[in-house]
Formats: C-alpha cells, sequence, structure tokens
C-alpha cells in the first residue's frame, strides 16, 4: 500500500489522508472521485498527480470512478439527427446575444419583487405571458443555461487543436516576459515580438474557447452539489474557476480527454467553496482536517462494529483524548436558524420549540408582584423611619442590603439606635396579623 501511495507524489499530510482513503475503499474496490477530490482539496492537480493517484488505485485493486454526467443540462434542448448525433448548428444562434449586464439586471430585479406586491396568481400568470410573449424567462439561472446552451461543444481532435494553440500562446508569452539582457529576448527582431504577441493573442482565444465550450460540463457537475449550503449559481462560479484553472494547466501531449481531466478541477474547486463557504461559522482548516479523520474513522468503526462507537472507542481509535473528540464531534454538527420553519404550514419556527432556560415562569412572576404588592401593604402599617431602615437593611428597593453602619450614617445615628428600631420593627412584623398575609407565600415558594 505504501509504494502505491508514494507513486501518486503526494504531500506528506495529503498522502496519509489519500491511504486512509484507500485502506476504507479496499472493501468495496470502489472509490469515487468525490471522495477522492475531497480528501486532495488542498493539492494543487496536475497530470502528474492525476495520474498517479489512478495508478496508486490501480496497485491497490480499487477501482476509481471517474463517471460524470452529460454535459449539456436537462434544460437545454439540444436537436440531434436519427443516428443519436448532436446537431450543434440547429441551435438557435441567431437569437440575440444574452451579456452579463442583462442577466445582472434580471437578478437584481427578481431581488426587489416582493410577497406583497400582487398576488401569487396575478404574478404566475404575468409571467407566463412574458415568457410567452418574449421567448425568454428572466430567471438568472435559465439565462445563463440559454446562453452556454449556444456554444457547441468540441471534439477530441478540436480539443488537441486548441491546447496545442494555448501552448503556443503560453510558451510566447514566456518569451516575451524574459529580461531584456536574456540570449533569447535579445534576438529578437520586431517580426519576431510581433509573431509571438499574435501567438499570445491566439493563445488567449483559444483559452477562451476552451472554457465556453465546457461550461455546461461545470453546470452538469455543480448541480450535485445542490443543497449542500451554496446556491447553484454561486457553486457554478466556483466551478468556473476550476475550469479556467484546468484550461491553464492541460497538457494535450498526456493523453488526457479534457473533460476527464476538467472534472478534477472543477469538483476541487467546489469543494473548496463548499468547506469555507457553506458553513455560517467558518472552521479552521485544521478543525476541519480533524473532523474529517475522526468522520471517517467513525464510518469505518460503524461497518465494523455494525453499530454506532461510542465516544471513548472513536477515542481509542484516532487517539486522542475524549473531550477532545467530543468537541470535534460537536462542531462538525450544522448550525439550524431558529427561524428555521418546523412542519407544513411554516406557521411555527424551531425557536418556538426551544426553551429558555434563563425564562421566569409566567406564574412565577405573578407570585412576586403580588409579594411585592403585599410587603408594601404590610409595611405601610409601620411608621416612616421604620419602613425606610427595612427597606435599607434588606434592600428592598435595589436588592443591596446596607449595614447598621451605612443605615446608621444616612439616619446620623449610632449603629446599635439602628439595631434597636430593626428589632422593633421586625418584631412588629412577626404579629400574626401581618405575619400571615406573607406566610403563604413562603410555602408556595
Amino acid at each position: 500500500m505504501s509504494e502505491s501511495i508514494a507513486a501518486a507524489n503526494l504531500p506528506e499530510s495529503a498522502a496519509a489522508e489519500f491511504a486512509g482513503l484507500l485502506s476504507s475503499a479496499a472493501a468495496s474496490g470502489h472509490l469515487s472521485l468525490d471522495a477522492v477530490v475531497h480528501a486532495l482539496k488542498d493539492v494543487e492537480f496536475d497530470p502528474e498527480i492525476i495520474e498517479g493517484v489512478r495508478q496508486s488505485c490501480a496497485a491497490a485493486g480499487v477501482v476509481l470512478d471517474e463517471e460524470h454526467e452529460s454535459p449539456v443540462p436537462p434544460e437545454i434542448s439540444v436537436p440531434q439527427r436519427p443516428d443519436g448525433s448532436v446537431v450543434v448548428a440547429e441551435v438557435d444562434l441567431d437569437a440575440p446575444p444574452i451579456d452579463e449586464a442583462r442577466v445582472a439586471r434580471a437578478a437584481a430585479f427578481a431581488a426587489t419583487i416582493g410577497d406583497d406586491v400582487e398576488e401569487p396568481s396575478t404574478r404566475r400568470t404575468r409571467s407566463r405571458s412574458r415568457v410567452s410573449e418574449s421567448g425568454g424567462s428572466d430567471d438568472p439561472v435559465r439565462l445563463y443555461l440559454k446562453e452556454i446552451g449556444q456554444v457547441p461543444l468540441l471534439d477530441a481532435r478540436q480539443e488537441v487543436r486548441v491546447a496545442a494553440r494555448i501552448k503556443r500562446g503560453i510558451d510566447a508569452r514566456e518569451t516575451l516576459e524574459q529580461p531584456a539582457e536574456s540570449d533569447v529576448s535579445g534576438k529578437l527582431d520586431a517580426g519576431d515580438v510581433a509573431r509571438y504577441k499574435r501567438l499570445v493573442r491566439d493563445g488567449d482565444r483559444a483559452s477562451d474557447e476552451l472554457t465556453r465550450a465546457n461550461l455546461r460540463l461545470v453546470v452538469s457537475i455543480a448541480k450535485r452539489y445542490v443543497g449542500r449550503g451554496m446556491v447553484l449559481l454561486d457553486l457554478v462560479q466556483e466551478g468556473n474557476l476550476g475550469l479556467m484553472r484546468a484550461v491553464e494547466k492541460f497538457d494535450h501531449t498526456k493523453g488526457f480527454k479534457f473533460s476527464t481531466y476538467a472534472t478534477w478541477w472543477i469538483r476541487q474547486a467546489i469543494t473548496r467553496a463548499i468547506a469555507d463557504q457553506a458553513r455560517t461559522i467558518r472552521i479552521p482548516v485544521h478543525m476541519v482536517e480533524a473532523m474529517n479523520r475522526v468522520k471517517r474513522v467513525q464510518r469505518q468503526m460503524h461497518q465494523e462494529l455494525k453499530r454506532e462507537p461510542t465516544v471513548e472507542e472513536l477515542a481509542e481509535e484516532v487517539d486522542q483524548p475524549v473531550g477532545k473528540v467530543r468537541e470535534i464531534l460537536r462542531i462538525a454538527l450544522d448550525p439550524l436558524s431558529l427561524d428555521s420553519p418546523v412542519g407544513e404550514e411554516d406557521e411555527t419556527n424551531l425557536g418556538d420549540f426551544i426553551e429558555d432556560q434563563n425564562a421566569v415562569a409566567p406564574v412565577e412572576v405573578a407570585v412576586r408582584n403580588l409579594l411585592t404588592d403585599e410587603v408594601a401593604e404590610v409595611l405601610h402599617e409601620l411608621s416612616d423611619r421604620e419602613q425606610e431602615v427595612v427597606r435599607l437593611r434588606f434592600g428592598l428597593d435595589d436588592g443591596r442590603p446596607r449595614t447598621l453602619e451605612e443605615v446608621g450614617k444616612q439616619f446620623g445615628v449610632t449603629r446599635e439606635r439602628i439595631r434597636q428600631i430593626e428589632a422593633k420593627t421586625l418584631a412588629k412584623l412577626r404579629h400574626p396579623h401581618r405575619s400571615d398575609r406573607l406566610r403563604d407565600y413562603l410555602e408556595t415558594s
């Protein structure tokens, strides 16, 4: 196993993660590309690493599943010939181009529409009439799908030609960017510089052509990740960044089909984005790695034990303190909004079912209010000085009891005199006429 892992030429931390992944997949004999990309999401892919991963899987007797969906989203209707081949030329290429500004305006317009503008049935009717009249939609997703659906796909031979143009453009740019005192740059005349600049421009056009021809592949992959904390358009945007990186790194001389190679980059870009952006509270990278390790071991132990492992068993397996593992499992939980609707009617929220540990029961509030009123009536039967002494000594007004000395200073008498007044006042309050009215509250509490 160690020799097969070494063939992948991975960094040490990623190699350990990939080794655990291969070990867990050995029983079934199959390993999904999603799992590999997730484990290697921090690795900078190149053709050598991808081929090394494939060789490692083959050496371990594990089949790497690199299947991906058709790059044509189901929302886009593409005509076909009787033999089943795609007729790209029959797509409506004469339709007015949909630029990014129009998409942005459509998204902004949709965001400003509130439910209180008009009745839902009226909105649906107006929406249907707009679609039927214009033949389009104001939905940004559909606008984008229609836009990319107008770009023809490339076959294998076209991909090689386009990739060769990209490579020539990259080489030409490197030549032009060499220092003026270098041997190569010093030998270039005006004609050579102009020729290299043309190659650079042609390479840029080829990069754009290869990128646009594979935008549908990004959509087909991004759809698999919907529901993981990011909306489809954001997933597509992240996947497009991965696609652009794949175009930049693609080497057609290695014998790869571009779509297979690009799939690795697209999935990695989306996986990274979900890890960084999907959670409301961002988790540090080292903690994410610890969570992934604990979850992987937890799955393995579940298969072996035929039950969920206890925290103690899990901690022993990962060689971590029980408290640390318990903290990792707690952080791994997805946060929920207290405003999340509960039930089909959406009339109640999750917060309605969460107990407030610090809240005072309504009965207790009522009893306290009644007791306060009762104490005030009892004290009202005392003299003004007696009332004030009791209020200060027991903190009835502000909750802070005063000492005999503090009360004495306030009245300008000795602390002994205040003690005498307090004792006399308490004796009055202990009279059954007054104490019985308050005793019921003590028994209730």
